[in-house]
């Protein structure tokens, strides 16, 4: 008899969350025949939804009305659950509970996070970085019965799952450059990113040059038309003091397709990707810039390093050492800012990094001055990537990971865990 799962995700928003909760069921989908999936979609913070009508997205919805007749009837139980989220959300709806998360950028987690890591009988992340900050986090607790001190920290397993390469056929896109050699800045424009000093210091950097140009693809709130005129601002704001600048900066805004997002990455006049991010649980935009063959310039630190760095072998010795295949921009590790402190998510006290001004318009002037080397870099990485990152690779390591099998027994599963369920 086949088991029924939950999954419990932001599957339909267009987001890091969205794509993460599309990638497990993915992986899940592959053995239907095993399994019998069941969906609840949830919101992710203020971000808009896809609205494409392809198969799969009429596979999701097939999964969201069997899932909720199944409720209408009453009493749903489910043999596990899957919960793509952050862990505050995470809940015992299943005897086998796993919590599937991009973790976060900076080097420790909150007390929350741990407490309910502990309700899990499995924890799934995306980086290496994301887990250490779950392993590594300690905290002074006190029993709340008996008044008994203790060490608050990650008990429960832990394993890393990265994001598939994934292939797009490419579409036709008019970025209408001006300029023959563009840097490209793709993120969310939100503290954690620092897309402030990204743009103000590139155009410092080319500020007497009128060949160069840096296209900025982002969002505040959601794709709305409001959301782009309150970002036109900013950015006309931030520019207003180089008015004199010959260098070209671009922003593009709204909702566009997996083919055209790949299809800006492949763009002729696109030349390498940059991001001055705090830090990153992974980094898809980096990811995609990597497999796509496009040289990246970021600080060599949190989640983007399991992709960027790959094994390069030494000529004298013959042995293996991991090296970084993109420009490194230094940095300083310090405490986040007060104002972007979030209760329970970004605690006051946990540190990120911050990309060192003088090192970045040295990367930029490097990688725009020398191109070719930081192609031929990026290409190679591009071949590792390609290779260890595969659809079929890291589909067979999600479900594996899950464990969710059309034979499991919850006693073995339990068993091997050396875990307990919590009534």
């Amino acid at each position: 008899m086949k088991k029924k799962v939950l999954v419990r995700a932001p599957v339909l928003t267009r987001s890091g969350y969205g794509e993460h909760s599309r990638f497990v069921l993915r992986a899940l989908r592959q053995h239907e025949d095993e399994i019998d999936i069941y969906l609840l979609p949830v919101n992710w913070g203020k971000c808009g939804w896809i609205y494409n009508d392809d198969e799969e997205r009429r596979w999701l919805d097939s999964l969201i009305n069997k899932t909720a007749h199944y409720h209408q009837e009453g009493n749903p139980q489910y043999d596990a659950s899957i919960q793509v989220t952050i862990p505050n959300e995470w809940e015992r709806f299943a005897p086998i509970n796993i919590g599937v998360t991009a973790g976060i950028e900076t080097n420790i987690v909150a007390p929350v996070w741990l407490e309910k890591c502990n309700l899990m009988d499995k924890v799934i992340t995306i980086s290496n970085h994301s887990k250490s900050g779950f392993q590594n986090t300690v905290y002074d607790a006190v029993h709340k019965e008996t008044g008994q001190k203790f060490p608050l920290k990650c008990t429960t397993p832990v394993e890393v799952v990265h994001y598939p390469v994934k292939k797009y056929e490419e579409s036709k896109i008019n970025l209408k450059l001006k300029t023959d050699f563009n840097f490209l800045a793709m993120a969310q424009w939100a503290g954690r990113k620092n897309l402030e000093n990204t743009i103000t210091w590139f155009v410092e950097e080319f500020i007497d040059n009128p060949e160069v140009g840096l296209v900025v693809k982002t969002f505040a709130e959601g794709n709305s038309v409001m959301d782009r005129h309150r970002i036109e601002d900013r950015l006309t704001s931030l520019l207003k003091k180089y008015e004199n600048r010959k260098c070209k900066v671009y922003f593009f805004h709204g909702d566009m397709t997996d083919q055209e997002i790949h299809s800006i990455y492949k763009h002729p006049k696109i030349k390498a990707l940059v991001s001055l991010a705090h830090g990153e649980g992974f980094g898809l935009p980096l990811f995609e810039a990597a497999y796509s063959g496009i040289p990246v310039i970021a600080p060599e630190w949190s989640g983007h390093l399991d992709f960027l760095c790959a094994p390069k072998k030494d000529k004298k010795t013959g042995n293996e050492k991991i090296k970084p295949y993109f420009a490194c921009v230094e940095y300083d590790i310090q405490p986040i800012a007060d104002e972007v402190v979030w209760d329970g998510v970004l605690e006051k006290g946990a540190m990120w990094c911050y990309a060192q001004q003088g090192s970045y318009k040295m990367r930029l002037r490097e990688v725009y001055k020398d191109y070719g080397r930081f192609k031929k870099q990026a290409n190679e990485l591009k071949k590792w990537v390609c290779k260890n990152f595969s659809q079929e690779d890291q589909y067979k390591k999600m479900y594996n990971s899950l464990e969710i099998k059309e034979n499991f027994d919850v006693e073995d599963w339990l068993d091997s865990l050396d875990v307990q369920v919590n009534e």
